[in-house]
């Protein structure tokens, strides 16, 4: 039996059901001696049951391979997703008691579809929310634990005739690479059958009364059946699936009216051929398949360029990566990038990615962020720097000490904002949605008004009218508009490095009126450095540098981190307790002393007494202070962002008011404001005073963006109404963020806010279009002026100029 399962498992495909595996990340386990690879979770669930129950010799009998989990939607089966060790695989707990899981959707044809499954599987008892995109083929489903299972969310999407599986890179470019080939497929027999049917037409239209004889014209009515009907029977046949789950789950989408006018015209037309009398429209049918299959699979192409940039971040992390054993001799041992952990300390060669974020552990070292940050040039980092997971290594090799892996890494995050983002739906989107829902109960209702009225006027007319009415008014493009251009410029900003985190933050940047900008870690550099250290008390200076390194030990403050690359090696003072105070300072006891470390005003109450005066400069000025007074003054340089004046020169000339808002001493706030051109100025601002001042510009009508990167930002991120965060900031203010600069390249927050101004005239475009068509096309159509032919043209037409104008944005 051993060397029969041996010979089975095929290294070109699944060893359940034979299909192709990924190139990378494929589910594999061990079983009678050899790997067993399989193309997904689903088979190798299957496969582990199989085993585990002793029937080996299944795979010893069987004469072919097995039918997918997913090909027969087999209840039992799908119970496998409710197991704990399956769903470890790809069901997350972000709060108690509640699951979440990101799956793949196989079958989508449409928006419409993506629609439908949404719904489906937001019915489900227990489901809390469930988001799924048709232009990347995957879904987010959230629901609360033991009220809802796994497997009752997978049944929904099967319920609506499409697959659902837990994501994986591979198996998602698998999907695709079908669905793009099933789409293709039955667009060439649409075009096929409709040249065929043409050629047939064509004669019968162009006699003249009594050149045809009946023998003749019943011999092509007879050709033209034959060829349509596998136009209708496959290349039409996800228009009927996909119209009877909307009746089944009483939710009517455009797909509803499009397959009653196909039905409709074909079943007209069958009966004038097995008659003899009337009229046939097997030429409109075709030739709507051919347009509307043509257009659709356009659609899905140009959909699915705006959701590459997930597929971009995501290959950045390499798969395997050299943990270094720590045994003598430091040898490096090659393992999958998912086994590290934090502490490990990994080898990176030339030319080799970084499999994780870590600090270096080396000397120095350079990388390339070139993918990751849009910056060419590399970078030289020092030890201790940080260095995120996918940088490439642009010189000797070096090593990485792991702090973050998995879904905690940098690039995790991003993509982790970009999915959401592209799940999440505007109010505009969702309003198009639901106007699309009650114009298809108008579309049917008017079809039906029109059939009366014509079988009054002429009846021999009233079908096709019918027919054209449902067809040329189907809403495509007005639940296309909004969703397009969502796309489009979301794939735009992620090509300049901007990482959008809700759907909704784009229209809110476009229609911004105010930017107000934090200075240290934003408009400047953030690396601070101790330029001098003023002597106030009895305390030498290099004592008072190591006093201070002590209190901000660990610190990811900038200003503590200069002062401590400025401390000489040397042992440190002990600091019994300290206390971090957002905004500013510390507060510590230092060798049995209270101290603070931080702005005049924080230490002037510990000092009881003024500041001593300070000649006024560009530089930043931080205190030490003890209840026996002011023990020093540390003069603390940064340079401006290069690009930063062109940044705000830029958003100034498009219209908008930008402000200065900084925690630092006025004076320095100040003459970087007149350096870069800002007006508006505010400095010693806490974070309270932060979000009362954004908060009193709002009260006045403005639409604020605040861009800032510090911890201390996070509240007034909040309170404006799209914040913007640097991507080399703190953790926290991405987390409250709705769009990350990844580059922290200012001048990619300029192009942003065209981006997003350009996409918002674009869904207004499109709305209008798909609007002002239907109203111009439902007239034309009721009153007998457009033929299926044309209504055909007309509507694949219309949601192709939808999709291509979106496309500008890019």
């Amino acid at each position: 039996m051993r060397s029969a399962i041996r010979a089975d498992s095929a290294p070109e495909g699944c060893f359940h059901c034979g299909l192709p595996v990924p190139a990378s990340g494929a589910p594999r386990f061990e079983l009678d001696g050899a790997t067993r690879v399989f193309c997904c979770p689903g088979c190798e669930a299957v496969s582990r049951f199989i085993h585990g129950a002793g029937l080996d010799d299944f795979y010893r009998l069987r004469s072919a391979k097995s039918e997918r989990p997913g090909d027969a939607p087999i209840r039992e089966t799908l119970a496998l997703y409710d197991e704990p060790l399956m769903q470890s695989r790809f069901v997350t707990a972000p709060g108690e008691g509640r699951c979440e899981a990101e799956l793949i959707v196989e079958g989508m044809t449409c928006a419409a579809c993506a629609w439908l499954v949404e719904h489906a599987m937001a019915r489900v008892p227990g489901v809390e929310s469930a988001q799924v995109n048709y232009s990347t083929g995957r879904a987010r489903v959230s629901w609360r634990a033991g009220e809802a299972r796994a497997s009752e969310v997978f049944a929904a999407a099967l319920d609506c005739g499409c697959r659902a599986w837990p994501f994986e890179a591979g198996r998602l470019e698998l999907v695709r690479d079908g669905e793009r080939k099933a789409m293709l497929r039955r667009f060439l027999v649409a075009a096929l059958g409709m040249m065929q049917v043409m050629m047939y037409a064509v004669p019968t239209y162009i006699a003249r009364d009594g050149e045809i004889t009946p023998d003749v014209e019943a011999l092509l009515r007879w050709a033209g059946l034959v060829l349509t009907t596998p136009v209708i029977a496959y290349s039409a046949a996800p228009f009927f699936r996909n119209a009877w789950n909307e009746l089944r789950a009483r939710r009517p989408g455009v797909d509803l009216p499009v397959s009653l006018g196909l039905a409709a015209a074909f079943a007209a037309s069958l009966f004038a051929t097995v008659s003899g009398s009337g009229a046939v429209y097997y030429d409109s049918v075709a030739m709507f398949v051919f347009f509307v299959t043509g257009a659709r699979y356009l659609e899905r192409r140009g959909l699915e360029r705006a959701g590459r940039s997930l597929q971009r971040i995501a290959a950045l992390v390499p798969a395997s990566a050299r943990r270094l054993r720590g045994s003598p001799g430091e040898e490096a041992e090659l393992v999958a990038a998912a086994e590290l952990h934090a502490g490990d300390r990994v080898l990176v060669r030339s030319g080799e990615a970084v499999p994780a974020d870590g600090v270096l552990a080396s000397p120095s070292a350079t990388v390339s962020e070139a993918l990751l940050s849009g910056e060419s040039k590399p970078l030289p980092r020092r030890q201790g720097e940080r260095i995120v997971g996918g940088s490439i290594n642009a010189g000797d090799a070096f090593i990485v000490r792991v702090t973050h892996v998995g879904a905690d890494t940098v690039l995790s995050t991003l993509r982790r904002m970009m999915e959401l983002a592209l799940a999440a739906r505007a109010p505009s989107v969702e309003l198009a949605r639901r106007a699309s829902g009650v114009f298809v109960v108008f579309i049917l209702a008017s079809a039906a008004i029109a059939a009366l009225a014509w079988w009054a006027i002429d009846p021999t007319r009233a079908l096709w009218i019918a027919v054209s009415v449902l067809i040329v008014t189907c809403p495509c493009a007005l639940s296309l508009a909004t969703p397009a251009a969502m796309s489009a410029a979301l794939g735009a900003l992620a090509r300049r490095n901007v990482v959008v985190a809700r759907a909704g933050a784009i229209a809110s940047l476009a229609d911004a009126t105010e930017f107000v900008f934090d200075k240290t870690g934003t408009l400047t550099e953030g690396r601070m450095k101790l330029q001098r250290v003023v002597e106030l008390g009895e305390v030498a200076p290099a004592d008072c540098v190591a006093i201070a390194s002590a209190m901000g030990r660990d610190s990811p403050h900038p200003v503590d981190r200069a002062i401590a690359e400025a401390m000489p090696n040397g042992s440190l003072p002990d600091v019994a307790w300290r206390v971090r105070h957002a905004g500013l300072g510390i507060e510590a006891e230092v060798d049995g002393r209270v101290m603070r470390l931080g702005n005049a005003e924080f230490c002037r109450y510990l000092a009881q007494s003024e500041p001593p005066h300070i000649a006024e400069s560009d530089s930043s000025v931080v205190w030490l202070a003890s209840a026996e007074g002011w023990i020093a003054a540390f003069r603390m340089g940064d340079r401006v962002r290069p690009g930063a004046r062109e940044a705000i020169g830029s958003l100034r000339a498009s219209g908008l008011e930008v402000h200065l808002l900084s925690g630092d001493d006025p004076v320095v706030v100040n003459f970087v404001a007149h350096e870069l051109g800002i007006e508006e100025s505010h400095g010693a601002a806490t974070p309270a005073r932060k979000q009362a001042y954004v908060q009193s510009l709002q009260l006045r009508g403005a639409r604020v963006a605040m861009v800032g990167d510090g911890i201390n930002d996070a509240p007034v991120l909040a309170q404006s109404d799209v914040s913007i965060a640097m991507g080399g900031g703190a953790d926290l203010a991405k987390v409250r963020a709705d769009v990350v600069l990844v580059s922290d390249d200012l001048g990619d927050l300029a192009a942003a806010v065209s981006i997003a101004r350009r996409a918002r005239a674009v869904m207004y475009e499109n709305l209008a279009w798909a609007v002002a068509y239907n109203v111009l096309v439902l007239p034309l159509a009721f009153t007998g002026h457009v033929t299926p032919l044309a209504a055909a043209l007309a509507m694949s037409a219309s949601s192709l100029v939808v999709v291509a104008n979106a496309l500008r944005i890019r």
